[in-house]
């Protein structure tokens, strides 16, 4: 029945319509399956996984070291000192080695049964051989007993046998060189100092290993060569983070503890936290030295111990307010890094952004708790000036969710304007929705295409302010900024409350062409720099509205660039009769009905979540002040650095 639907004949979808695809066809189909996209962090995302092979290889104690090196031609090589990848015919199929089983079969990898790897960040079994399918040139060598043995690929496809190539009487470990294939990434290019800040994080993660730096390309910024070693580990990491930024204490809470001692099982955790008044909190949280951008158990169980912690020290001093405090409130301020090691993980994903092993937060939680307790003990001084500090902080927040009760009704009578603020009926934050709109003339197809019981709306006019490029006291005058801060409910910076927040999603709807990316860039600088917990909280989103229109007889599609328009145009719709093309100028332009359809409506419409990934604190904030700030010669220096990447554009 679909498929007539569709346009397609009855017996048009049998059975030679199944397709089977090779792991390695699969892997260049939908890389986003296997490393989340085709874009820059994807691209990154490939020179992790393999390092982090060799870190497992460092933590379970048979690498020393680990080498990673940018070439000027865009490969990268990461070598190590470890065991080598097995070598021998595999026993399942002796005609292959267990090498070019590992990097051309999915689901293949010494990290599965647990007896070569008590704890290791690959564990899906995908990582070598995803690499090697989304290159274009990938060469392995392997040091073992003294010999040396190397094999090629290209975009997964074996170039040759395994060959024996000389003798290697000092040598052990494996070197894998790669060069990401730019029929999947495009022009994007391998950073150097995204690398770099890679390299030195992973050595933070564990103390025991040197890694070592080098680099061929001159990014004015990035040293050519690097030794990271850190017998403080995390500790040595937070410091260095947060420079000389004033503390509530004088050292980190900081310290390790092993699981096979506590709780019989192979892992440990490592932690190091303080509270700043200087700067807003943030966690990092690791699991087997592979980033948990998105949290997970362990940090669930980290925070867990630290908030029962701080109550029950607050008891003991007599201090009832601290039973007021919560997770919200230790954010504020609190600067952590978390790093487990465990012993078959579960993430989400194969990206691995968040970990979701349930035993995790119950092992963290457990071991974290004791030792805080005792720091608490130990150093009074200390835990009485975080603990005044949280105090504080819970109850302003409970001071401003009281305020908050009429707060909708004032701001509602404040901006009843023509062409400002068209409000929900929703007398709660819960599943309501903001959309900023450029423009009356957006606003008004919005009108008609919104759910008025959730949906509001916020035209404005033009772009906006750049808040990075103007005056402070331009902020505070500027007529569009005050509107959205009064719809918002929330004050700019310091005076930022997200308790206030009168609206669940923050959604900015643009035209879908360089001004409306443009506005949009512009906004998104506003709330990273006057509003950055809003976008923590993922509140944050951007629309995605349609381009182009094509219709052939009742057949309708909408489709988002010139790429897909002309691939449309190039198969047909299945409809009948000549393809028509509509392309959209603007919002404006689009009928309440298809501005529902393809941009407003939760059923049907994309939204696109605007987040923070920094490698390390503070990468983001340097970039959006290198691109948006007061310093044109920055972007000069951007654009000279990154032109030759850009595409032509057809517009």
């Amino acid at each position: 029945m679909s498929d007539l639907l569709s346009g397609g004949s009855p017996d048009s979808y049998n059975a030679s319509s199944i397709q089977v695809l090779e792991d390695m066809e699969h892997v260049r189909l939908r890389p986003g399956m296997y490393i989340g996209g085709k874009d820059d962090r994807a691209l990154h995302h490939m020179v992790a996984e393999i390092i982090d092979n060799s870190m497992d290889e460092a933590v379970a104690g048979h690498a020393t070291w680990i080498e990673v090196e940018l070439h000027a031609n865009g490969h990268v090589t990461v070598r190590d000192n470890g065991r080598g990848i097995p070598i021998g015919p595999h026993p399942k199929d002796p005609t292959k080695s267990a090498l070019e089983i590992v990097f051309c079969t999915l689901n293949a990898g010494g990290k599965f049964s647990g007896d070569s790897y008590s704890t290791s960040g690959g564990l899906h079994g995908v990582g070598s051989s995803v690499v090697n399918a989304l290159s274009d040139h990938l060469r392995v060598e392997v040091a073992q007993n003294k010999e040396l043995f190397a094999m090629e690929f290209s975009r997964g496809v074996p170039q040759g046998k395994l060959e024996k190539i000389g003798a290697a009487p000092n040598r052990r470990g494996t070197s894998v060189t790669f060069h990401p294939d730019a029929d999947i990434f495009g022009p994007l290019q391998l950073k150097p100092g995204r690398l770099f800040k890679m390299a030195r994080s992973k050595a933070y993660l564990f103390s025991g290993v040197e890694i070592r730096w080098k680099t061929d390309i001159d990014d004015g910024e990035t040293p050519a060569t690097a030794t990271f070693k850190f017998p403080g580990g995390l500790s040595d990491y937070l410091n260095e983070t947060l420079g000389g930024s004033t503390t509530y204490s004088d050292t980190p809470f900081a310290g390790n503890v092993s699981f096979t001692e506590k709780f019989g099982v192979p892992g440990k955790v490592e932690w190091a936290i303080n509270w700043t008044p200087a700067r807003d909190g943030f966690i990092q949280s690791y699991c087997n030295t592979v980033p948990t951008p998105e949290g997970g158990t362990h940090e669930a169980g980290f925070w867990s111990a630290i908030l029962k912690g701080i109550k029950a020290y607050g008891d003991l001093t007599n201090n009832r307010k601290a039973g007021n405090i919560t997770r919200e409130d230790l954010t504020a301020g609190g600067c952590a890094l978390v790093s487990c090691f465990i012993r078959e993980p579960e993430f989400v994903g194969q990206t691995k952004d968040r970990l979701a092993t349930v035993d995790a937060q119950r092992m963290v939680d457990a071991a974290v708790r004791d030792h805080f307790d005792n720091w608490l003990a130990a150093d009074t001084k200390s835990a009485g000036a975080i603990l005044d500090f949280l105090v504080l902080r819970a109850e302003e927040r409970m001071r401003r969710k009281q305020e908050k009760e009429t707060a909708r009704k004032t701001a509602t009578k404040k901006l009843r304007l023509p062409g400002k603020l068209t409000d929900c009926s929703n007398k709660t934050r819960e599943g309501t929705e903001l959309f900023i709109v450029e423009g009356d003339s957006a606003g008004g197809s919005g009108k008609g295409a919104r759910d008025r019981k959730t949906q509001a709306l916020l035209p404005l006019k033009g772009k906006i302010l750049n808040v990075l490029g103007a005056a402070s006291n331009k902020l505070t005058t500027n007529a569009e900024i005050s509107d959205l801060c009064e719809a918002l409910g929330v004050g700019m910076g310091t005076r930022f409350n997200l308790d206030d927040l009168r609206y669940d999603k923050i959604i900015i709807m643009t035209d879908a062409d360089v001004d409306g990316a443009h506005i949009a860039s512009l906004l998104m600088t506003f709330f990273f720099t006057q509003m950055r917990p809003l976008i923590d909280a993922g509140h944050l989103y951007l629309a995605c509205p349609p381009l182009y229109r094509l219709t052939q007889g009742a057949k309708r599609i909408y489709v988002s660039d010139e790429a897909e328009k002309n691939k449309m145009l190039e198969k047909g719709l299945g409809g009948k009769g000549k393809i028509d093309l509509q392309r959209f100028k603007g919002l404006g332009e689009m009928d309440a009905a298809d501005l529902k359809s393809t941009t407003m409506d939760p059923a049907t419409r994309k939204l696109i979540r605007v987040t923070v990934a920094d490698i390390e604190p503070g990468e983001t904030a340097d970039l959006v002040e290198r691109l948006m700030g007061k310093k044109p010669e920055l972007r000069f220096a951007y654009i000279q650095e990154n032109a030759r990447f850009v595409e032509e554009l057809d517009v």
